[in-house]
């Protein structure tokens, strides 16, 4: 089988896509749902209200990347766009997943507007522990970097350029 045809069938068999989501917490019984999400939900969410840096204690923020990407400078193809640097965004996070056990989101941004797209990143900081900028093109990605360095409160890297 050639590589193309062979990587075609990896991505998308036998289902689509290389992550999924999964649970942390058993969730089998009505208990157990009450806890996870209404009424229980209602605790953490008052502890963190109070102090948001608890948001690390109670959900999966800590252990949570968002590999953000405009697919302008994709492993050698160039501009490709978003939707079609997916796929390498998804293998990013099998990286971080396979080896240092980091969850990660993989987030597709239609823009090519370097204020847009660090608007759009630094909005997302309550859901994420870090953000790792991957495949946006020069010089873009210099000014996207140090904006959302200088402006968010959790660890932003763009290993491209470093």
């Amino acid at each position: 089988m050639d590589l193309n045809k062979e990587a075609l069938e990896y991505h998308s068999l036998p289902k689509p896509g290389k992550i999924e989501l999964g649970l942390t917490k058993p969730c089998a019984t009505q208990r157990d749902l009450s806890l996870a999400y209404t009424p229980g939900v209602a605790a953490p969410c008052l502890e963190i209200q109070k102090d948001e840096s608890l948001s690390y204690q109670y959900t999966s923020r800590g252990n949570l990347v968002a590999v953000i990407s405009n697919g302008t400078a994709v492993l050698g193809l160039g501009d490709i766009g978003a939707a079609a640097g997916k796929p390498v965004m998804e293998g990013k996070g099998v990286l971080f997943k396979r080896f240092a056990g980091i969850d990660v989101f993989d987030i597709e941004v239609n823009t090519h507007d370097p204020d847009e797209f660090i608007e759009l990143v630094a909005k997302l900081e309550p859901t994420f522990g870090g953000i790792n900028l991957e495949d946006i093109k020069a010089p873009e990605c210099f000014k996207i970097e140090q904006a959302l360095v200088e402006r968010m409160n959790i660890p932003v890297f763009h290993d491209d350029q470093h």
